[in-house]
């Protein structure tokens, strides 16, 4: 049986991290609220302080560095990708729209055969 480890260790100086970069989250958007009177430059300026100082916030903290850990880790992954060739992308489309119009055909002459089989020989309702 096979086991994962998740480990939920969190300090409390991370949790007061959260705590107040989500303060800061609703105080830039409240801020953005209260200084409609003092034109769009004030409240678009409120609210970018207030979340870029919400990210510095979050990013000093585990969940933070975590977070940043896994986004490189991802980049990483998605290097080792190997990508199709314009010319392999193409056939490989060409080969799904014939198979679906093979398959189209396929169950439309299905559905008229046992229309007919049903409708006509069986039930005798001539259309």
């Amino acid at each position: 049986m096979a086991t994962s480890q998740v480990e939920t260790v969190s300090t409390g100086a991370d949790k007061a991290k959260l705590g107040v970069a989500v303060a800061l989250v609703i105080a830039a958007v409240v801020g953005f609220y209260l200084l409609a009177r003092q034109g769009s430059v004030a409240q678009w300026g409120a609210l970018l302080v207030g979340l870029a100082a919400a990210f510095v916030v979050f990013m000093t903290s585990e969940p933070g560095k975590e977070f940043v850990a896994f986004g490189r880790d991802s980049w990483k992954e998605v290097k080792k990708v190997v990508w199709p060739s314009r010319k392999e992308a193409i056939q490989m489309t060409l080969y799904v729209i014939a198979f679906s119009a093979v398959m189209a055909l396929f169950l439309w002459l299905t559905d008229k055969t046992l229309e007919w089989v049903f409708y006509d020989l069986i039930l005798g309702w001539k259309k």
